[in-house]
């Protein structure tokens, strides 16, 4: 067991090492458009548009938390924007089907509503980490199978129609409220990314997940059960997704099939390379794919205030996105000449 965790610790160590300049003007880059922002409009700075900011990018954190791990365990997960909208679509209908069977009963109600869509997200997961572990089918191949089959089933679901019935107090009382003056959705993304975080450095699972990425033949050879972590990563990810569709559906008041989609996904995997996850594997830390997000956050809010074409929006991104993979492929090449 040791043999793989020595050769993928010290790989990650020196990663985090060669990619601190890009971590390491990733902050200052955060601090230079928020002051360039405020600067140029008031409104940047005004208390709505923070808590907007805030909720957005809380939820971007929790779906690229999960992506990340898949992608340091070596894989790829298309289906996460997917899932948010089918866990969103199953929760509002679940509930209000309960809400019509036990009305009244507002805890069975609720419970029932996120215990389905969480379920969502477990299925998902286990359909993707089966098909990549067991049937060694490539995680880009599996994932994107299942990203247009769960999209299906939302769309048959709803007909494309929101779903509501649900609680008030799910809607108001939790999607709608604030703690401490922050949204809801800021304080789930921060226990979600403690938790990864923990998992990560303090765990066997994280270790395992650093040593497949890193070398998986080393970690065969140590005995790390390949199959059973991998499943894992893919659950995890469709588990958070699933938990990203409830929270959306909390805070609309709606179930909607539309929630998610590409958008999702391409930003869940830019705010993973541009946080120092590696796509070859084996290099990542969740922390810095949430300020990620939040960057990513920052930036698509200011060329709305900015009056940018939303058409050509996606193009900074992808820019943005390609000089990530560009420089992390640079080092890495630098570092194999030393």
């Amino acid at each position: 067991m040791s043999t793989a965790l020595t050769a993928a610790e010290p790989r990650g160590t020196i990663g985090l090492r060669a990619i601190a300049g890009r971590i390491g003007f990733l902050p200052g880059l955060l601090l230079l458009l928020v002051a360039g922002m405020s600067a140029v409009d008031p409104q940047f700075y005004g208390i709505i548009n923070i808590l907007n900011i805030l909720r957005n990018a809380s939820l971007l954190a929790i779906v690229a938390c999960g992506q990340a791990l898949v992608i340091v365990a070596g894989g790829f997960d298309l289906s996460v924007g997917a899932v948010v909208a089918l866990a969103s679509v199953v929760t509002a209908k679940t509930m209000a089907a309960t809400a019509a069977a036990f009305p009244g009963n507002v805890v069975l109600v609720i419970a029932s509503g996120v215990a389905a869509g969480l379920g969502c997200g477990v299925v998902v997961g286990l359909v993707n980490g089966f098909c990549v572990a067991k049937l060694k089918v490539s995680g880009f191949v599996v994932t994107l199978g299942t990203m247009s089959a769960t999209a299906g089933v939302g769309l048959m679901i709803t007909n494309g129609i929101p779903v509501y019935g649900m609680p008030d107090i799910f809607v108001k009382s939790f999607g709608r409220a604030q703690a401490f003056g922050l949204p809801t959705a800021v304080h789930v993304a921060l226990i979600v990314i403690i938790l990864m975080v923990f998992a990560q450095r303090r765990t066997l699972f994280g270790r395992y997940v650093y040593a497949i990425g890193g070398n998986v033949d080393a970690a065969v050879v140590s005995g790390v059960s390949i199959q059973r972590h991998i499943v894992g990563t893919y659950v995890v990810s469709s588990v958070l997704a699933a938990l990203t569709g409830i929270l959306l559906t909390a805070q609309v008041g709606s179930g909607q099939a539309s929630f998610g989609g590409d958008r999702m996904m391409l930003q869940s995997i830019a705010a993973a390379v541009i946080g120092g996850v590696s796509l070859r594997g084996g290099v990542g830390r969740v922390e810095l794919v949430a300020i990620s997000a939040l960057f990513l956050t920052i930036l698509g809010n200011a060329l709305n205030l900015l009056h940018v074409d939303s058409r050509l929006q996606p193009v900074f991104l992808g820019v943005i996105m390609v000089a990530a993979v560009a420089l992390d492929e640079l080092i890495r090449r630098r570092r194999g000449r030393v």
